[in-house]
């Protein structure tokens, strides 16, 4: 094969990556990328089921709406089975009622004779996942097919790849990556723990922690406070509490709006907090995660009591105690790039 064939096996091959590259990343993924539209509950995973038939269940014994109920499960015949299976599990028996409450209005009879499994057809996430290994496979496929091409086109001028000038084949071979799962798995480290109590009378109450690493560098902070109350000034009923994390390496502060049970269904309240963070439903053993680039702190509510004056139901905190477990990502993340992410944002 000559020198002249060889180019133009090259182009070619170069040409069809190119193409291929074209038509995959610009057209298939940002011109005419695929859209999913008209997905119900019934097509969620089953975790994110449960998240949503559990706050379903909690919106309905707060306020009793049985066409709301109707409205949100129509269109899934199968609901009664994944309730009731959720009932199954639960050791709360006043969850357990609920539940039964939510059955009852879908099929008519609750819990009884339901044998509370989900067919194995609701799982959709297995069938993606096996198309995107499929997808996967094939790509990386095609790819050693054309890695395998242009070296056919280099032994057939008598060459090789090209090294580094001065480096012998030993160095070459030094270079290549380990492969193996210890060259890609992330790990995380426990850097600290911290606990803090609130209780009624503590007007004033705004819990702060440095998150240091082994070698006392720091690292970022994370702490409670005060978010909203109720009622009379002194003292303060608190029916919200914030949790945040700050990390260096971030140039946002992530919070979390931590709501009694009577703020997190008054819809006034919720708009009114919903600029300061994500809102969370307190409950006992609840753990709150917030994750930044290089950190991650779960906050557990190991003890939570409502007061009991002349206000709502379980609207204001008694005494409210959190555990804050501080992690660190391990990796060089440096400093933080602020004006990459500005110019990131100011993209948009």
């Amino acid at each position: 094969m000559d020198s002249k064939s060889n180019r133009y096996i090259l182009v070619a091959i170069v040409a069809f990556i190119i193409g291929w590259a074209i038509g995959l990343f610009i057209f298939g993924w940002i011109i005419w990328p695929v859209e999913y539209t008209g997905a119900g509950p019934q097509d969620l995973t089953d975790q994110h089921q449960q998240i949503y038939l559990t706050a379903l269940a909690d919106l309905y014994a707060f306020d009793n709406n049985i066409g709301r109920v109707q409205q949100a499960l129509a269109g899934w015949p199968e609901a009664d089975q994944a309730i009731c299976s959720m009932a199954n599990q639960t050791t709360d028996p006043a969850e357990a009622a609920r539940f039964n409450a939510l059955a009852a209005i879908h099929n008519g009879t609750g819990c009884t004779g339901v044998s509370g499994t989900v067919p194995a057809e609701e799982d959709n996430g297995g069938g993606r996942g096996l198309g995107y290994f499929a997808l996967i496979c094939g790509l990386l496929a095609l790819l050693l097919v054309v890695v395998a091409a242009i070296l056919m086109v280099l032994r057939g001028r008598g060459g090789e790849p090209p090294r580094p000038s001065g480096e012998s084949v030993s160095e070459s071979v030094a270079r290549v990556p380990v492969s193996g799962a210890e060259s890609v798995e992330e790990h995380i480290t426990a850097i600290a723990r911290f606990q803090t109590t609130f209780v009624r009378g503590n007007d004033t109450y705004d819990e702060s922690f440095s998150i240091e690493n082994e070698d006392g560098d720091f690292l970022g902070e994370c702490g409670v406070g005060l978010s909203e109350t109720i009622g009379t000034d002194t003292p303060k009923n608190v029916t919200a509490f914030e949790v945040w994390l700050f990390d260096k390496n971030d140039i946002r502060t992530v919070t979390k709006v931590v709501m009694s049970d009577h703020a997190f269904f008054d819809e006034a309240i919720k708009a009114k907090l919903a600029p300061k963070g994500e809102p969370v439903l307190a409950r006992p053993n609840e753990t709150i995660a917030l994750e930044t680039a290089s950190l991650i702190v779960n906050a557990e509510i190991i003890e939570l009591e409502y007061g009991s004056e002349n206000l709502p139901p379980q609207s204001f905190f008694e005494r409210y105690t959190v555990e804050l477990s501080a992690w660190a990502k391990e990796g060089n993340f440096g400093e933080p790039d602020v004006q990459g992410r500005v110019d990131d944002m100011l993209e948009f």
